[in-house]
């Protein structure tokens, strides 16, 4: 697995662990159709969250929050239409929350936690 890979995947991991130390309840993990990829569905209460996660070594490239923008935030809403769809629900209250991370793989790794973004 390429070293990119396995900080993606480690991030998700410390996202999926942040979101139920907060009270949400993971209801699945890389979701994919043919539109794309869903990182974490989660239930915050009754709102539906999708999850965007982005996770970087440093910010030398720029904050991992910048790597969503609106084409992306457009394609998780229809991502999660799609999901909802292919679980025979019709769409509830939904918000798109995006997570990122920054572990340099030295220290406890940064995350800061956008809800309902776009």
């Amino acid at each position: 697995m390429r070293a990119k890979d396995v900080l993606g995947r480690r991030g998700e991991e410390l996202a999926a662990d942040f979101l139920q130390a907060h009270g949400m309840r993971i209801v699945e993990r890389n979701w994919r159709c043919p539109e794309g990829e869903i990182d974490i569905v989660a239930l915050d209460g009754d709102a539906l969250v999708i999850a965007e996660v982005k996770t970087r070594k440093s910010l030398a490239y720029g904050h991992p929050f910048e790597a969503v923008g609106a084409d992306k935030l457009a394609r998780l809403h229809r991502l999660a239409a799609a999901w909802c769809r292919a679980q025979g629900l019709r769409m509830p209250l939904c918000r798109v929350d995006v997570i990122a991370v920054v572990d340099d793989g030295i220290g406890e790794p940064a995350l800061e936690h956008l809800k309902g973004v776009g």
